[in-house]
């Protein structure tokens, strides 16, 4: 019988990526949906391995996939995988200046095991939470990052006709958050913290962002904060 797979999407565990898991269940239905989970050695690895199995189990995506990158810890260069930088606290201008939880060239890495995954079970779409307004500024999450990506799947794969979909990236957080209320996301699950794996630590970017768009959405966080 050949592969029912419609869609691979990566799903860090996160909120963004999470509710995009979400959307590609209602789109595409759970036995369409194949999930994705890339650990590179970052602090919180443990943890969001079991926001990933935890999530998939509560959207019912039973086709998984998780994998090691080694190569992005041994780069180094980004305090998300490197122990000796230390995790910086949000400051009021998020997004102004690339930040040190920058992982070099990271979105590459997943969406090349994405696609390559894709291409075997037969899947014709990629979903990546990427996210280019209201967040950190990460170079590799810009729409025009996804644009040559999507050129280079066409001229790098046997049929050509795989396409990588981002349907958070012109959304502010606030509006992932009530996307994802609607859609009846787990964000209860879900884990974005860069630092800690008990508690939220509630003052990296990732933490002060997603508070922010709670709060701006009028509904609380329903992770554990140590503040």
């Amino acid at each position: 019988m050949p592969d029912s797979i419609q869609t691979v999407v990566t799903l860090s565990g996160g909120m963004d990526s999470t509710v995009c898991a979400a959307l590609a269940v209602r789109k595409k239905g759970a036995a369409h949906v194949a999930a994705l989970h890339v650990s590179y050695g970052q602090r919180t690895e443990a943890r969001e391995q079991r926001a990933f199995t935890e999530i998939c189990d509560r959207l019912g995506i039973a086709r998984r996939l998780m994998v090691r990158n080694q190569a992005l810890s041994q780069i180094g260069g980004s305090a998300l995988t490197d122990s000796s930088l230390a995790v910086p606290t949000a400051g009021p201008e998020i997004g102004a200046h690339i930040p040190i939880t920058y992982v070099p060239f990271r979105n590459a890495h997943f969406l090349s095991v994405a696609v390559s995954w894709a291409e075997v079970v037969g899947a014709s779409d990629i979903f990546i939470g990427a996210v280019a307004q209201d967040s950190s500024g990460y170079p590799d999450c810009r729409p025009e990052y996804y644009e040559a990506f999507n050129r280079l799947i066409k001229a790098g794969t046997k049929e050509g006709n795989i396409h990588i979909e981002t349907p958070l990236i012109a959304m502010k957080k606030v509006e992932i958050v009530k996307l994802g209320l609607e859609l009846n996301a787990p964000f209860e699950l879900t884990w974005s913290c860069y630092s800690r794996e008990d508690r939220a630590c509630g003052t990296c970017e990732s933490c002060a962002l997603r508070l922010r768009a709670f709060e701006a959405a009028g509904t609380p966080d329903p992770i554990p904060y140590v503040a």
